[in-house]
């Protein structure tokens, strides 16, 4: 019921690197075209990595190519995700998605992929009620709820602040099970889909870990909580 297109991790928008940056560009209208061959919404991206330029003409990249990219875009809505940090990554600060976003002329076409792990090794600690609430007023304040389309659902193997990329089984990592009830129980996300990037492969007992997944995910809805976007 819900499917996006990830684009490539090799493409770089943010690149100051010219053969780089135009490589990127290409492949990146290539994936639209591909995605409005096949019906699909979304295609999530990274924002890129500034390689040492800074963050401010990091983004001051991205929100030119975009805006070339963007025109040919058609029905098609990219999905800046939010990012751990690692390196000179950008997008593992709510701000960055909001700058973003500012400098393009067809905003519309743009909205955002939240990442459950990266925001959480960013920098943003949601592990009790009171600091998810305070994180998504924090969110809805700098980027807008209403830009958010997709949530990848990924527990983390490093700690909060580790800004390090590492995805771990729901409930076996730093976040813990509960911080993740408070996002499928949370109506303002209802009718907005969630998607696993859990680690794959079977447990001992021959399981593929994404039912293992989905069934621990399921189980902390309440009752009437919208299931059917999981």
């Amino acid at each position: 019921k819900a499917v996006s297109i990830h684009n490539s991790y090799l493409i770089n928008l943010a690149s100051p690197k010219k053969a780089v940056r135009g490589r990127s560009i290409t492949t990146l209208k290539r994936e639209i075209e591909w995605a409005q061959a096949l019906g699909v919404p979304f295609v999530v991206m990274h924002p890129g990595s500034h390689l040492g330029m800074g963050e401010k003409e990091g983004i001051r990249m991205v929100q030119d190519a975009l805006n070339q990219i963007i025109k040919e875009s058609q029905s098609i809505r990219i999905l800046l995700e939010t990012t751990a940090g690692q390196g000179t990554n950008l997008g593992y600060r709510f701000e960055h998605l909001r700058e973003i976003i500012d400098g393009i002329v067809l905003s519309h076409k743009v909205g955002v992929c939240f990442d459950t792990c990266h925001v959480f090794a960013g920098g943003y600690d949601f592990r009790n009620r009171d600091s998810y609430e305070i994180m998504m007023n924090d969110f809805d304040s700098t980027v807008g709820i209403k830009n958010l389309s997709l949530f990848h659902v990924n527990d983390s193997l490093h700690p909060a602040g580790s800004r390090k990329d590492r995805h771990a089984h729901i409930g076996e990592g730093e976040i813990g099970l509960e911080a993740f009830s408070f996002f499928l129980n949370d109506e303002r996300f209802r009718n907005i889909p969630f998607i696993l990037e859990t680690p794959k492969g079977e447990n001992e007992m021959g399981i593929d870990y994404d039912i293992i997944n989905l069934g621990k995910l399921r189980e902390i809805i309440e009752k009437g909580g919208g299931d059917d976007s999981l």
